[in-house]
């Protein structure tokens, strides 16, 4: 029933009670229908990694709030669950999102608080008016533009009782208990424990250690602040905003930025410079880069991390994108498309965004040498094979180093490890003449 005093305020990317200026917002005008639609185009488009990760934190909100869950396209349930009333969000910053919330705008009025960045995308400017192009500006910038402080979190917030669609209910537990493999903690008390246990152990070595990923270094929050169930916003306010980690909150709040100024650059070159490079599409060399199956042992390794776990370190994101886009000359939506539907923390600016990076095609002012050795980088970033040995049990017998140079030992490949697909020092020699082919 439609009420003066009462509005919605309808959950996206903002899984959570606490710091949510948008729930705030709502709770000013009375009581406050909330709400969580599970669209179906998107439910459709994501892997089972990622419909169980979505499904356990909106479920773990409902147990904190009552949560009413609907399934439908958001533009037909969103003003049938109004029915009148101003509807509160935290805005969206994706194409799909602003077109989804532009066309439900002129059915409701949408009332948006906030968004899922520390700094809105679009709202750090150079001189001129415009968007950094350049990551190191954009940061200086972003650390001057600064931030607010975290919202309050409501005490008895005055919330209707839930009134879900059981359909929802059932397709997400299904989804949970589906889950390809066991998931990280589901909803703000796990990620608010995981931030606790980084900041306490792991932040201050965090610079020497992140690009180690036979070490647990890093802080394996990216997936909860993918849907919101953390806001950077809080995160910066414990720590030294100089430093490292902050740096990371930086990258992700960039390529953020580009997306925001740059929608088609989500699935097409946001440079022009590579528009003429010539790709394959080796189907066969797809498929063993997509199971870890290259006969690089660092490459597979982070293929099957990302297989049975739904994430991957982030220097392993890059060394496999580097395998895909400049070994095998693959164009990097392809690999793009492949990290999307299984990584629970895939964000399609991130994602997309670092893909380019890698490719040569994004932000980066010169990428034209960046062609990743996955033998050096392998031996430099995990020097004792202990991240290759726990991923890839075929190599397991091989001590130290020699895990990830298997063609060195003559047991090598006594437990049927592949063969190499491709030679690297003639692959990186044929990138670089298709580089330069491009560029000329």
């Amino acid at each position: 029933m439609s009420s003066e005093k009462s509005s919605v305020m309808w959950f996206r990317r903002d899984l959570r009670v606490r710091d949510n200026p948008a729930l705030l917002a709502a709770l000013e005008e009375g009581t406050v229908t909330a709400l969580f639609v599970l669209d179906p185009a998107l439910w459709k488009g994501a892997g089972p990694a990622r419909r169980a990760w979505l499904s356990a934190n909106v479920l773990a909100l409902a147990e904190r709030i009552p949560l009413s869950v609907h399934l439908g396209d958001p533009r037909e349930v969103v003003p049938r669950v109004a029915d009148g009333r101003r509807v509160h969000v935290c805005a969206e910053t994706t194409p799909y999102g602003r077109r989804r919330d532009d066309a439900i705008g002129s059915q409701v009025d949408l009332v948006p608080t906030g968004s899922p960045y520390a700094v809105g995308p679009g709202l750090v400017r150079n001189g001129s008016g415009g968007a950094y192009q350049v990551f190191s500006a954009f940061a200086r910038a972003w650390r001057e533009h600064g931030w607010p402080e975290p919202a309050h979190t409501p005490r008895s917030p005055d919330l209707a009782p839930a009134d879900s669609d059981q359909r929802a209910l059932d397709m997400m537990e299904a989804a949970v208990a589906d889950a390809p493999f066991d998931l990280p903690g589901a909803g703000e008390d796990a990620a608010w424990r995981r931030w606790r246990e980084f900041r306490d152990g792991g932040l201050e070595d965090y610079p020497t250690e992140r690009d180690r990923p036979d070490h647990d270094g890093t802080s394996r929050l990216s997936a909860y602040l993918h849907l919101g169930v953390l806001h950077p916003r809080s995160l910066l306010a414990d720590i030294d905003t100089g430093s490292t980690w902050a740096t990371e909150i930086a990258w992700r709040e960039f390529y953020a930025d580009v997306l925001w100024h740059e929608p088609a650059s989500a699935w097409h070159d946001l440079k022009p410079t590579l528009e003429g490079m010539r790709y394959d599409d080796p189907e066969d060399a797809i498929e063993a880069w997509r199971t870890g199956t290259t006969g690089y042992p660092i490459v597979d390794a982070g293929m099957r991390q990302l297989l049975h776990s739904g994430w991957m370190h982030n220097r392993l994101r890059m060394i496999t994108a580097s395998f895909l886009t400049k070994d095998l000359h693959v164009w990097w939506p392809v690999g793009a498309r492949h990290f999307l539907d299984l990584l629970i923390d895939g964000d399609v600016a991130s994602n997309n965004h670092g893909w380019q990076w890698v490719a040569g095609t994004g932000t980066d002012a010169s990428p034209y040498f960046r062609v990743f050795n996955p033998i050096t980088q392998g031996l430099k970033f995990d020097p004792q094979g202990d991240y290759v040995r726990r991923w890839v049990p075929e190599l397991a017998h091989l001590p130290g180093k020699a895990a990830h140079e298997p063609w060195k030992s003559d047991v090598g490949y006594e437990h049927d490890y592949p063969r190499r697909i491709v030679d690297h020092a003639d692959e990186r020699t044929e990138a670089l003449e298709r580089y330069r082919a491009a560029r000329a």
